[in-house]
Order: structure tokens, then C-alpha cells, then sequence
């Protein structure tokens, strides 16, 4: 949807509720199983990630990272509810990516 949200659409036949801010070694990992989300692809109009982009991933590659030592942070205020299908609340948090606190100076 690309609305800053990761949600159901019509056609998602893949799942795509994890929003992640994906890493080196994630997006290494997803390569060796034959998705590439380093390289740009213009005719889908994807320009690619790099280590720090937000990005909504299929919820069975995040679980296959997960099991393999490589699951990148989530946000957990913009992951969708039908995760908890699949992953538990409490390792979701133990991955979530930690909110910018506000300053305590006036």
C-alpha cells in the first residue's frame, strides 16, 4: 500500500504485514532464498533497499529469518494485527524497533 502502514490489499497473496526496517544480514539472508531486495527494479517500480529502510515483509520470510538468526526490527505500530497469527506478541517485541523518546529538556 506504501501508506506508512503495512496492510491487507486486494492480491497480497504473499502476506505482507511485517513492517521491517530491514539489515544487512536480512536482506543478505532473503537473497540466498531467492528473493533479491537489494536490487532496483524499475518495471515494478522498486528502487531497492538498503540496511535501514522500512519496508513491508512477507510474515512467513520474517518467521524464516526469525528461525535462521537473521530477523530484522520491527515497528510495531505500523505491523498489522493478523501477525499475531503467526509470531507472538512477546517476540515481536523483543524485536521492535525502539520508539524516539522525547527530549526531557524544556
Amino acid at each position: 500500500m506504501r501508506d506508512g502502514s503495512c496492510n491487507l490489499g486486494p492480491g497480497d497473496t504473499g502476506l505482507h504485514l511485517v513492517c521491517a526496517q530491514v539489515t544487512q544480514a536480512f536482506l543478505e539472508f532473503t537473497r540466498t532464498r531467492g528473493n533479491d531486495l537489494i536490487t532496483p527494479r524499475p518495471e515494478y517500480r522498486f528502487p531497492g533497499l538498503k540496511p535501514g529502510d522500512r519496508w513491508c515483509l512477507c510474515v512467513f520470510r520474517w518467521v524464516e529469518a526469525y528461525e535462521a538468526g537473521y530477523a530484522p526490527p520491527v515497528d510495531l505500530e505500523a505491523i498489522h494485527i493478523s501477525v499475531l497469527e503467526f509470531v507472538d506478541l512477546e517476540t515481536l517485541k523483543r524485536f521492535a524497533i525502539s520508539p524516539t523518546l522525547p527530549s526531557s529538556e524544556p
